[in-house]
């Protein structure tokens, strides 16, 4: 297929080189040039690399697309992904499929299903998850909004989806995007107690190799999976988690879900217990000094390469 896609931030980048290098001819804008011309440079000795192209802007972008055209956007959400989709809509016409990948608030992408529908404009909210590692291991992909764009797409989310992910459409306006942020949500708890238990390892009388519990508790226990795999990595590359302050950013998804299960009448005390943690944490240096706070900051950096604070030597 041939698409328009926004954004290469850090999984912008790695999803347009899955793209181009599954047969895909793929045209980028972003905001800050200098990216596109690194991701250029990475691409020049590829075989793949006549699959690219760029737009000097979002109007440019729209017009080097052939009807129907496929335009994705991949930026933060809230006013950056705002911004940009208001001004695609300038220029999109009926038929034509836009979508929003980043992490967008499930009532948002409701409301902006709803406004282009009144265009004649297909719009589908992706909830795209597995971190920077799923460029490799494949993404899995959360989809919700007119479900014949969905359709339509499909060969885009295949190709995303190689080896091991997946996509399913879950249904009109904010599903996928509302999924995805209870699976953030969910994420927070697997984390916290990631952290938790490991920290009480950690002051074990028993000197305990940490690694070596890790790898232990990979190879099939309960506990395995995608998180202790990063739980392993993580230690690793610093065994006492010495070398970073454990202060844990939140990227919105967690409160939302908190927000919601609260509107429901759903308890969520696990994953609000985990938010309010990450909270204290930038306040509190009994709570960012802990392992537990360590833990998790070390985590959200090896999936999703979000960014930790080293100590200083």
């Amino acid at each position: 297929m041939k698409l328009g896609f926004i954004g290469l931030g850090k999984m912008g980048n790695r999803m347009v080189a899955k793209l181009v290098g599954e047969g895909h001819e793929v045209i980028v804008w972003n905001r800050s040039p200098d990216k596109i011309s690194n991701f250029k440079f990475q691409i020049s000795n590829l075989p793949y690399n006549k699959n690219f192209d760029e737009a000097k802007e979002v109007k440019d972008l729209v017009s080097k697309l052939e009807k129907p055209r496929v335009i994705w956007s991949m930026l933060p959400a809230g006013e950056a992904t705002e911004e940009i989709l208001t001004e695609v809509g300038k220029y999109v016409d009926q038929g034509d499929i836009v979508i929003d990948g980043g992490n967008s608030k499930y009532s948002d992408t409701q409301r902006r299903y709803e406004s282009f529908k009144n265009k004649g404009i297909k719009f589908l909210g992706i909830g795209v998850s597995g971190g920077i590692i799923a460029a490799k291991e494949g993404y899995p992909l959360m989809v919700g909004g007119n479900r014949e764009a969905y359709l339509g797409v499909k060969p885009l989310l295949d190709s995303l989806a190689k080896p091991n992910g997946g996509h399913d459409y879950f249904g009109e306006g904010g599903a996928g995007h509302f999924v995805k942020m209870v699976h953030n949500g969910i994420e927070y708890g697997i984390m916290q107690s990631i952290g938790e238990g490991f920290g009480i390892l950690e002051k074990s009388p028993y000197n305990l190799d940490l690694v070596k519990v890790a790898r232990l508790y990979q190879k099939g226990t309960l506990v395995s999976g995608f998180m202790m795999e990063r739980t392993v990595e993580s230690l690793e590359a610093d065994p006492k988690l010495e070398k970073l302050e454990g202060e844990i950013g939140a990227s919105g998804e967690g409160l939302w879900t908190v927000e919601e299960g609260k509107k429901l009448g759903v308890p969520v005390e696990i994953i609000e217990a985990s938010l309010d943690f990450r909270t204290r944490s930038q306040q509190d240096k009994k709570i960012s000094s802990s392992f537990a706070a360590r833990m998790v900051a070390a985590l959200r950096n090896a999936f999703g390469g979000h960014e930790i604070k080293k100590k200083s030597s």
